[in-house]
Protein backbone atom coordinates (compact mmCIF):
# COMPACT_ATOMS: atom_id res chain seq x y z
CA UNK A 1 0.00 0.00 0.00
CA UNK A 2 1.43 3.42 -1.01
CA UNK A 3 2.52 5.60 2.12
CA UNK A 4 -0.64 8.30 2.69
CA UNK A 5 -3.18 6.12 1.70
CA UNK A 6 -5.65 3.69 3.74
CA UNK A 7 -8.22 0.90 2.92
CA UNK A 8 -10.89 -0.53 5.20
CA UNK A 9 -9.86 -3.72 6.91
CA UNK A 10 -11.52 -6.40 5.65
CA UNK A 11 -11.42 -8.66 8.86
CA UNK A 12 -13.07 -6.34 10.11
CA UNK A 13 -16.77 -7.20 10.94
CA UNK A 14 -17.89 -3.30 11.75
CA UNK A 15 -19.92 -2.03 8.88
CA UNK A 16 -18.87 1.62 7.54
CA UNK A 17 -20.44 4.32 9.80
CA UNK A 18 -23.16 5.90 8.00
CA UNK A 19 -24.14 9.44 9.31
CA UNK A 20 -26.10 10.48 6.42
CA UNK A 21 -24.32 13.61 5.59
CA UNK A 22 -25.02 14.30 9.39
CA UNK A 23 -21.17 15.29 9.78
CA UNK A 24 -21.60 18.06 6.93
CA UNK A 25 -24.66 19.88 8.29
CA UNK A 26 -24.85 22.02 11.54
CA UNK A 27 -27.59 20.85 13.59
CA UNK A 28 -30.78 22.39 14.62
CA UNK A 29 -29.21 22.25 18.69
CA UNK A 30 -26.47 24.48 17.85
CA UNK A 31 -28.86 27.14 15.58
CA UNK A 32 -31.10 27.12 19.26
CA UNK A 33 -27.98 27.99 20.91
CA UNK A 34 -26.49 30.59 19.18
CA UNK A 35 -30.23 32.19 18.67
CA UNK A 36 -30.40 32.03 22.83
CA UNK A 37 -27.08 33.15 23.22
CA UNK A 38 -28.01 36.28 21.06
CA UNK A 39 -30.61 37.07 22.69
CA UNK A 40 -29.56 37.01 26.42
CA UNK A 41 -26.23 39.32 24.81
CA UNK A 42 -23.73 36.56 25.72
CA UNK A 43 -21.13 37.45 23.60
CA UNK A 44 -18.86 34.91 24.76
CA UNK A 45 -21.33 31.91 24.44
CA UNK A 46 -21.99 32.95 20.88
CA UNK A 47 -17.60 33.27 19.95
CA UNK A 48 -17.13 29.90 21.63
CA UNK A 49 -20.24 28.27 19.48
CA UNK A 50 -18.65 30.34 16.23
CA UNK A 51 -15.30 29.83 16.62
CA UNK A 52 -14.90 26.15 15.47
CA UNK A 53 -17.67 26.89 12.44
CA UNK A 54 -16.60 26.88 8.93
CA UNK A 55 -17.00 30.18 7.38
CA UNK A 56 -20.23 28.93 4.90
CA UNK A 57 -21.68 27.29 8.51
CA UNK A 58 -21.56 30.95 9.42
CA UNK A 59 -23.48 32.19 6.99
CA UNK A 60 -26.03 29.68 6.86
CA UNK A 61 -26.71 30.97 10.60
CA UNK A 62 -26.60 34.34 9.62
CA UNK A 63 -29.17 33.76 6.61
CA UNK A 64 -31.39 31.98 8.73
CA UNK A 65 -31.80 34.91 11.63
CA UNK A 66 -34.78 37.37 11.29
CA UNK A 67 -33.85 40.78 10.41
CA UNK A 68 -34.00 42.32 13.84
CA UNK A 69 -31.82 39.15 15.48
CA UNK A 70 -29.29 39.18 12.12
CA UNK A 71 -28.52 43.31 13.34
CA UNK A 72 -28.05 41.95 17.10
CA UNK A 73 -25.85 39.26 16.02
CA UNK A 74 -23.46 41.72 13.96
CA UNK A 75 -23.37 44.02 16.92
CA UNK A 76 -23.01 41.19 19.44
CA UNK A 77 -20.30 39.03 17.58
CA UNK A 78 -16.59 40.35 17.93
CA UNK A 79 -15.38 37.69 15.36
CA UNK A 80 -16.57 40.05 12.81
CA UNK A 81 -17.41 39.41 9.38
CA UNK A 82 -13.99 38.23 7.00
CA UNK A 83 -14.67 37.80 3.14
CA UNK A 84 -15.10 33.94 3.24
CA UNK A 85 -17.92 34.30 5.45
CA UNK A 86 -19.25 37.14 3.30
CA UNK A 87 -18.86 35.63 -0.09
CA UNK A 88 -20.88 32.72 1.50
CA UNK A 89 -23.70 34.76 2.29
CA UNK A 90 -26.87 34.96 0.18
CA UNK A 91 -27.32 37.66 -2.46
CA UNK A 92 -30.95 38.24 -1.10
CA UNK A 93 -29.25 39.33 2.17
CA UNK A 94 -25.91 40.10 1.29
CA UNK A 95 -26.49 43.93 1.02
CA UNK A 96 -28.33 44.50 3.80
CA UNK A 97 -25.04 42.66 6.24
CA UNK A 98 -22.95 45.29 3.67
CA UNK A 99 -24.82 47.81 5.02
CA UNK A 100 -24.26 47.07 8.90
CA UNK A 101 -20.81 46.72 8.86
CA UNK A 102 -18.56 49.30 10.09
CA UNK A 103 -16.59 50.31 6.92
CA UNK A 104 -13.10 49.30 8.56
CA UNK A 105 -14.71 45.84 8.86
CA UNK A 106 -16.15 45.61 5.13
CA UNK A 107 -12.80 46.75 4.20
CA UNK A 108 -10.76 44.18 5.67
CA UNK A 109 -13.41 41.68 4.54
CA UNK A 110 -12.73 42.73 0.55
CA UNK A 111 -9.12 42.75 0.97
CA UNK A 112 -9.32 38.91 1.69
CA UNK A 113 -12.02 38.19 -1.21
CA UNK A 114 -10.81 36.71 -5.00
CA UNK A 115 -11.37 39.28 -7.50
CA UNK A 116 -14.30 37.32 -9.03
CA UNK A 117 -15.88 37.02 -5.45
CA UNK A 118 -15.79 41.03 -5.76
CA UNK A 119 -17.32 41.53 -7.82
CA UNK A 120 -19.96 39.40 -7.56
CA UNK A 121 -20.59 41.30 -4.47
CA UNK A 122 -20.02 44.66 -6.02
CA UNK A 123 -22.64 44.20 -8.68
CA UNK A 124 -24.98 44.40 -6.76
CA UNK A 125 -24.67 47.51 -4.00
CA UNK A 126 -25.77 50.78 -4.98
CA UNK A 127 -23.01 53.13 -6.35
CA UNK A 128 -22.39 55.10 -2.94
CA UNK A 129 -21.46 51.27 -1.60
CA UNK A 130 -19.62 50.40 -4.69
CA UNK A 131 -17.60 53.17 -3.96
CA UNK A 132 -16.66 52.53 -0.29
CA UNK A 133 -15.53 48.66 -1.67
CA UNK A 134 -13.64 49.63 -4.45
CA UNK A 135 -11.74 52.56 -2.47
CA UNK A 136 -10.74 49.98 0.35
CA UNK A 137 -8.75 47.61 -2.73
CA UNK A 138 -4.90 48.20 -3.87
CA UNK A 139 -4.75 50.21 -7.19
CA UNK A 140 -4.12 46.66 -8.65
CA UNK A 141 -7.06 45.32 -7.14
CA UNK A 142 -9.23 47.32 -7.92
CA UNK A 143 -8.20 48.21 -11.35
CA UNK A 144 -9.22 44.53 -12.37
CA UNK A 145 -12.44 44.28 -10.80
CA UNK A 146 -13.62 47.72 -12.62
CA UNK A 147 -12.34 45.70 -16.06
CA UNK A 148 -14.57 42.68 -14.73
CA UNK A 149 -17.63 45.19 -14.17
CA UNK A 150 -17.07 46.56 -17.67
CA UNK A 151 -18.23 43.00 -19.05
CA UNK A 152 -21.91 42.36 -19.98
CA UNK A 153 -23.63 40.85 -16.78
CA UNK A 154 -23.71 36.93 -16.73
CA UNK A 155 -20.84 36.79 -18.77
CA UNK A 156 -17.06 34.66 -18.64
CA UNK A 157 -15.66 38.22 -17.77
CA UNK A 158 -17.80 38.50 -14.73
CA UNK A 159 -17.04 35.33 -13.38
CA UNK A 160 -13.31 34.95 -13.97
CA UNK A 161 -10.95 35.92 -11.37
CA UNK A 162 -8.03 37.64 -12.60
CA UNK A 163 -5.15 36.21 -10.58
CA UNK A 164 -3.63 34.09 -13.07
CA UNK A 165 -0.48 32.32 -12.72
CA UNK A 166 1.72 32.29 -15.60
CA UNK A 167 4.67 30.68 -17.62
CA UNK A 168 6.82 31.30 -20.51
CA UNK A 169 6.40 28.60 -22.69
CA UNK A 170 10.38 28.00 -22.95
CA UNK A 171 10.70 27.48 -19.03
CA UNK A 172 11.41 24.17 -17.23
CA UNK A 173 9.20 21.83 -14.68
CA UNK A 174 12.47 23.33 -12.33
CA UNK A 175 12.09 26.94 -13.58
CA UNK A 176 8.49 27.18 -12.45
CA UNK A 177 8.43 25.39 -9.35
CA UNK A 178 11.39 28.06 -8.68
CA UNK A 179 9.57 30.75 -9.45
CA UNK A 180 6.17 29.45 -7.40
CA UNK A 181 8.12 28.62 -4.42
CA UNK A 182 9.80 32.21 -4.38
CA UNK A 183 6.58 34.06 -5.46
CA UNK A 184 4.40 35.85 -2.55
CA UNK A 185 1.43 36.63 -4.43
CA UNK A 186 0.17 33.63 -5.80
CA UNK A 187 -3.36 32.58 -5.24
CA UNK A 188 -5.24 31.06 -2.38
CA UNK A 189 -5.64 28.42 -4.54
CA UNK A 190 -4.93 27.29 -8.63
CA UNK A 191 -4.54 24.49 -10.57
CA UNK A 192 -2.76 25.00 -13.88
CA UNK A 193 0.28 27.01 -14.70
CA UNK A 194 -1.08 28.89 -18.15
CA UNK A 195 1.90 29.36 -20.71
CA UNK A 196 1.84 32.44 -22.11
CA UNK A 197 3.74 34.41 -25.54
CA UNK A 198 5.27 37.63 -24.96
CA UNK A 199 2.05 39.14 -26.26
CA UNK A 200 0.19 37.19 -23.00
CA UNK A 201 -1.72 35.09 -25.01
CA UNK A 202 -2.20 31.66 -23.94
CA UNK A 203 -0.60 28.79 -25.40
CA UNK A 204 -1.55 26.07 -22.99
CA UNK A 205 -1.79 25.19 -19.71
CA UNK A 206 0.01 22.45 -17.37
CA UNK A 207 -1.37 20.93 -14.73
CA UNK A 208 -0.19 21.11 -10.73
CA UNK A 209 0.11 17.12 -10.91
CA UNK A 210 1.93 16.76 -13.98
CA UNK A 211 4.49 19.73 -12.57
CA UNK A 212 5.29 18.02 -9.48
CA UNK A 213 5.69 14.44 -10.95
CA UNK A 214 7.76 15.46 -13.96
CA UNK A 215 11.44 16.05 -14.30
CA UNK A 216 13.15 19.61 -13.31
CA UNK A 217 14.55 19.23 -17.02
CA UNK A 218 11.46 19.00 -18.75
CA UNK A 219 10.29 21.55 -20.39
CA UNK A 220 6.91 22.92 -19.87
CA UNK A 221 5.52 23.11 -23.45
CA UNK A 222 5.85 19.02 -23.28
CA UNK A 223 3.64 17.93 -20.66
CA UNK A 224 0.99 20.43 -21.57
CA UNK A 225 -3.14 19.19 -21.36
CA UNK A 226 -5.11 18.37 -24.13
CA UNK A 227 -8.75 19.85 -21.86
CA UNK A 228 -7.08 23.19 -23.13
CA UNK A 229 -9.77 25.65 -24.55
CA UNK A 230 -9.47 29.79 -23.61
CA UNK A 231 -12.99 31.00 -22.99
CA UNK A 232 -14.29 34.17 -24.38
CA UNK A 233 -14.69 37.08 -21.73
CA UNK A 234 -17.83 37.67 -23.78
CA UNK A 235 -18.98 34.10 -23.51
CA UNK A 236 -22.79 33.67 -21.64
CA UNK A 237 -21.83 32.23 -17.91
CA UNK A 238 -24.33 29.31 -18.63
CA UNK A 239 -22.21 28.29 -21.84
CA UNK A 240 -18.90 28.30 -19.93
CA UNK A 241 -20.81 26.07 -16.98
CA UNK A 242 -21.99 23.55 -19.37
CA UNK A 243 -18.15 23.30 -20.95
CA UNK A 244 -17.02 22.86 -17.78
CA UNK A 245 -19.04 19.84 -17.22
CA UNK A 246 -19.31 18.70 -20.35
CA UNK A 247 -15.98 18.55 -20.92
CA UNK A 248 -14.60 17.48 -16.70
CA UNK A 249 -13.07 20.98 -16.94
CA UNK A 250 -11.55 22.29 -13.45
CA UNK A 251 -9.88 25.33 -14.99
CA UNK A 252 -9.74 27.53 -17.67
CA UNK A 253 -8.35 30.86 -19.30
CA UNK A 254 -10.28 33.94 -20.32
CA UNK A 255 -9.24 35.99 -23.01
CA UNK A 256 -10.28 39.12 -25.04
CA UNK A 257 -11.50 39.87 -27.81
CA UNK A 258 -7.68 39.87 -28.73
CA UNK A 259 -6.90 37.09 -27.51
CA UNK A 260 -4.64 38.47 -24.43
CA UNK A 261 -5.28 36.68 -20.91
CA UNK A 262 -7.33 38.39 -19.06
CA UNK A 263 -8.24 36.07 -15.95
CA UNK A 264 -9.00 32.34 -15.19
CA UNK A 265 -12.53 31.05 -14.49
CA UNK A 266 -12.26 27.58 -11.97
CA UNK A 267 -14.62 24.45 -11.48
CA UNK A 268 -16.23 25.92 -8.10
CA UNK A 269 -17.47 29.49 -10.34
CA UNK A 270 -18.55 27.14 -12.59
CA UNK A 271 -20.57 24.42 -10.48
CA UNK A 272 -22.07 27.75 -8.67
CA UNK A 273 -23.22 29.41 -12.33
CA UNK A 274 -25.09 25.69 -12.68
CA UNK A 275 -26.01 25.36 -9.19
CA UNK A 276 -28.05 28.94 -9.56
CA UNK A 277 -29.41 27.82 -13.56
CA UNK A 278 -30.75 24.76 -11.53
CA UNK A 279 -33.05 26.74 -8.89
CA UNK A 280 -33.87 29.26 -11.23
CA UNK A 281 -35.48 26.40 -13.68
CA UNK A 282 -37.04 25.00 -10.64
CA UNK A 283 -38.33 28.23 -9.41
CA UNK A 284 -39.34 29.04 -12.59
CA UNK A 285 -41.47 26.23 -13.19
CA UNK A 286 -43.45 27.06 -9.99
CA UNK A 287 -43.62 30.39 -11.95
CA UNK A 288 -41.80 31.81 -8.86
CA UNK A 289 -39.42 34.85 -9.21
CA UNK A 290 -35.72 33.62 -9.64
CA UNK A 291 -35.17 36.24 -7.37
CA UNK A 292 -37.08 34.49 -4.24
CA UNK A 293 -35.68 33.31 -1.05
CA UNK A 294 -36.29 31.64 2.16
CA UNK A 295 -35.20 35.04 3.43
CA UNK A 296 -37.59 37.33 1.56
CA UNK A 297 -40.22 39.41 3.44
CA UNK A 298 -44.06 39.04 2.81
CA UNK A 299 -44.12 41.73 0.89
CA UNK A 300 -41.39 40.77 -0.92
CA UNK A 301 -42.71 37.04 -1.58
CA UNK A 302 -46.36 38.58 -2.39
CA UNK A 303 -44.63 40.48 -4.92
CA UNK A 304 -43.03 38.13 -6.78
CA UNK A 305 -45.56 35.57 -6.57
CA UNK A 306 -48.55 37.43 -7.87
CA UNK A 307 -47.94 38.36 -11.45
CA UNK A 308 -48.30 34.82 -12.23
CA UNK A 309 -51.24 34.17 -10.07
CA UNK A 310 -52.82 37.04 -12.38
CA UNK A 311 -52.17 35.66 -15.44
CA UNK A 312 -53.07 32.04 -13.96
CA UNK A 313 -56.38 33.45 -13.17
CA UNK A 314 -57.01 34.09 -17.13
CA UNK A 315 -55.89 31.02 -18.21
CA UNK A 316 -58.29 29.21 -15.07
CA UNK A 317 -61.22 31.50 -17.06
CA UNK A 318 -60.71 29.60 -20.29
CA UNK A 319 -61.51 26.25 -19.36
CA UNK A 320 -63.87 27.70 -17.17
CA UNK A 321 -65.45 29.06 -20.38
CA UNK A 322 -65.57 25.70 -21.65
CA UNK A 323 -67.13 24.23 -18.99
CA UNK A 324 -70.15 26.85 -19.40
CA UNK A 325 -70.39 25.84 -23.04
CA UNK A 326 -71.55 22.12 -21.99
CA UNK A 327 -73.67 23.67 -18.86
CA UNK A 328 -76.51 21.90 -19.95
CA UNK A 329 -75.28 18.92 -19.94
CA UNK A 330 -73.77 18.75 -16.77
CA UNK A 331 -76.97 19.62 -15.20
CA UNK A 332 -78.63 17.06 -16.79
CA UNK A 333 -76.28 14.69 -16.36
CA UNK A 334 -74.22 15.21 -12.94
CA UNK A 335 -71.66 12.12 -12.89
CA UNK A 336 -69.77 14.63 -15.63
CA UNK A 337 -69.52 17.26 -12.94
CA UNK A 338 -67.59 14.54 -10.76
CA UNK A 339 -65.50 12.97 -13.69
CA UNK A 340 -64.24 16.07 -15.08
CA UNK A 341 -61.40 16.84 -12.47
CA UNK A 342 -60.17 13.37 -13.18
CA UNK A 343 -59.81 13.97 -16.58
CA UNK A 344 -57.78 17.56 -16.10
CA UNK A 345 -56.03 16.44 -13.13
CA UNK A 346 -54.02 13.66 -14.85
CA UNK A 347 -53.84 15.69 -18.29
CA UNK A 348 -52.05 17.85 -16.49
CA UNK A 349 -49.87 15.79 -14.26
CA UNK A 350 -48.76 13.76 -17.22
CA UNK A 351 -48.01 16.80 -19.10
CA UNK A 352 -45.55 18.07 -16.37
CA UNK A 353 -44.05 15.56 -16.40
CA UNK A 354 -42.87 15.47 -20.25
CA UNK A 355 -42.41 19.30 -19.71
CA UNK A 356 -39.84 19.31 -17.02
CA UNK A 357 -37.98 16.39 -18.90
CA UNK A 358 -37.95 18.57 -22.10
CA UNK A 359 -36.99 21.84 -19.72
CA UNK A 360 -34.21 20.06 -18.63
CA UNK A 361 -33.42 18.69 -21.52
CA UNK A 362 -33.42 22.44 -23.07
CA UNK A 363 -31.42 23.39 -20.35
CA UNK A 364 -27.92 20.80 -20.63
CA UNK A 365 -28.48 21.36 -24.51
CA UNK A 366 -29.62 17.22 -24.61
CA UNK A 367 -32.61 17.64 -26.35
CA UNK A 368 -31.42 19.40 -29.93
CA UNK A 369 -32.89 19.92 -33.21
CA UNK A 370 -30.85 16.61 -34.32
CA UNK A 371 -33.30 14.96 -31.88
CA UNK A 372 -36.57 16.51 -31.81
CA UNK A 373 -38.94 14.99 -33.71
CA UNK A 374 -37.48 11.69 -31.92
CA UNK A 375 -38.45 12.97 -28.53
CA UNK A 376 -42.12 14.47 -29.88
CA UNK A 377 -42.82 10.93 -31.55
CA UNK A 378 -41.94 9.21 -28.14
CA UNK A 379 -43.91 11.40 -26.29
CA UNK A 380 -46.47 10.61 -28.47
CA UNK A 381 -46.49 7.13 -27.75
CA UNK A 382 -46.46 7.68 -24.67
CA UNK A 383 -49.10 9.63 -23.95
CA UNK A 384 -51.17 7.37 -26.17
CA UNK A 385 -50.28 4.03 -24.26
CA UNK A 386 -50.69 5.74 -20.32
CA UNK A 387 -53.93 6.74 -21.77
CA UNK A 388 -55.06 3.52 -22.70
CA UNK A 389 -53.63 1.95 -19.35
CA UNK A 390 -55.55 4.56 -17.14
CA UNK A 391 -58.76 4.48 -19.67
CA UNK A 392 -59.18 1.26 -18.99
CA UNK A 393 -58.73 1.48 -15.18
CA UNK A 394 -61.00 4.80 -14.94
CA UNK A 395 -63.72 3.40 -17.42
CA UNK A 396 -63.88 0.28 -15.38
CA UNK A 397 -64.16 2.82 -12.00
CA UNK A 398 -66.76 5.27 -13.73
CA UNK A 399 -69.06 1.69 -14.52
CA UNK A 400 -68.95 0.44 -11.08
CA UNK A 401 -69.65 3.84 -9.76
CA UNK A 402 -72.53 5.12 -12.09
CA UNK A 403 -73.49 1.86 -13.51
CA UNK A 404 -72.94 3.31 -17.10
CA UNK A 405 -71.52 1.49 -20.11
CA UNK A 406 -71.76 5.02 -22.83
CA UNK A 407 -70.25 7.04 -19.40
CA UNK A 408 -67.58 4.81 -18.72
CA UNK A 409 -66.12 4.58 -23.29
CA UNK A 410 -66.73 8.10 -23.04
CA UNK A 411 -64.17 8.85 -19.73
CA UNK A 412 -62.08 6.14 -21.75
CA UNK A 413 -62.19 8.18 -24.78
CA UNK A 414 -61.47 11.44 -23.30
CA UNK A 415 -58.48 10.21 -21.37
CA UNK A 416 -56.36 9.02 -24.24
CA UNK A 417 -56.94 11.80 -26.14
CA UNK A 418 -55.82 14.08 -23.06
CA UNK A 419 -53.29 12.12 -22.10
CA UNK A 420 -51.82 12.32 -25.52
CA UNK A 421 -52.24 15.75 -25.77
CA UNK A 422 -50.41 17.07 -22.64
CA UNK A 423 -47.42 14.50 -23.60
CA UNK A 424 -46.90 16.38 -26.77
CA UNK A 425 -48.00 19.75 -25.79
CA UNK A 426 -45.33 19.31 -23.07
CA UNK A 427 -42.31 18.98 -25.51
CA UNK A 428 -44.35 21.63 -27.59
CA UNK A 429 -44.78 24.33 -25.96
CA UNK A 430 -41.10 24.82 -24.32
CA UNK A 431 -40.23 24.42 -27.91
CA UNK A 432 -41.80 26.85 -29.31
CA UNK A 433 -41.19 28.98 -26.42
CA UNK A 434 -37.59 29.00 -26.49
CA UNK A 435 -37.56 29.22 -30.33
CA UNK A 436 -39.29 32.48 -28.97
CA UNK A 437 -36.55 33.52 -26.94
CA UNK A 438 -38.59 33.34 -24.09
CA UNK A 439 -37.19 30.93 -20.74
CA UNK A 440 -39.36 27.60 -21.34
CA UNK A 441 -39.04 27.37 -17.57
CA UNK A 442 -41.17 30.15 -16.77
CA UNK A 443 -44.18 30.21 -19.00
CA UNK A 444 -44.53 26.51 -20.05
CA UNK A 445 -46.30 25.38 -16.83
CA UNK A 446 -49.11 27.95 -16.89
CA UNK A 447 -49.88 27.26 -20.88
CA UNK A 448 -49.57 23.00 -20.53
CA UNK A 449 -52.02 23.46 -17.99
CA UNK A 450 -54.22 25.34 -20.01
CA UNK A 451 -54.52 23.11 -23.33
CA UNK A 452 -54.77 19.77 -20.73
CA UNK A 453 -57.83 21.62 -19.10
CA UNK A 454 -59.30 23.02 -21.99
CA UNK A 455 -58.22 19.77 -24.80
CA UNK A 456 -59.65 17.54 -21.68
CA UNK A 457 -63.18 19.42 -20.71
CA UNK A 458 -63.82 19.90 -24.98
CA UNK A 459 -62.77 15.76 -25.10
CA UNK A 460 -64.84 14.36 -22.32
CA UNK A 461 -68.09 16.69 -22.24
CA UNK A 462 -68.35 17.35 -25.87
CA UNK A 463 -68.20 13.56 -26.23
CA UNK A 464 -70.74 13.29 -23.84
CA UNK A 465 -73.25 15.72 -25.08
CA UNK A 466 -73.12 14.51 -28.38
CA UNK A 467 -73.06 10.69 -27.36
CA UNK A 468 -75.36 10.40 -23.79
CA UNK A 469 -77.92 12.79 -24.00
Amino acid sequence: MRPGLTRPDPADPRPPEDNSGEDFVPPRELFDQVLDAIEAGDQDRLDTLLEPMHAADVADVIENLSPARRRQFLTLWSGEIDGDILSEIDEAIRDEVVLQLPRSVLADAVREMDSDDIVDLIEDLDEPEQREVLAALDDSDRAAVEQSLTYPEYSAGRMMQSEVVTAPEHWTVGDAIDHLRNEDDLPDQFYHVVLVDPRRRPLGYVALGRLLSSPRTAMLRDITEDSFRPISALAKEADVAYAFNQYHLISEPVVDEHDRLVGVITIDDAMEVLDDEHEEDILLLAGVSEESSIADSVVETVRQRAPWLTVNIFTALMAATVISLFEGAIARLVALAVLMPIVASMGGNAGTQTLTVVVRGLATKSLTTANTWRIIRREAVVGMVNGAMFAVMMGAVAYIWFRDPGLSAVIAVAMVVNLTVAAVGGVLVPLTLNKLGADPALASPTFVTTVTDVVGFFAFLGMAQSFLL
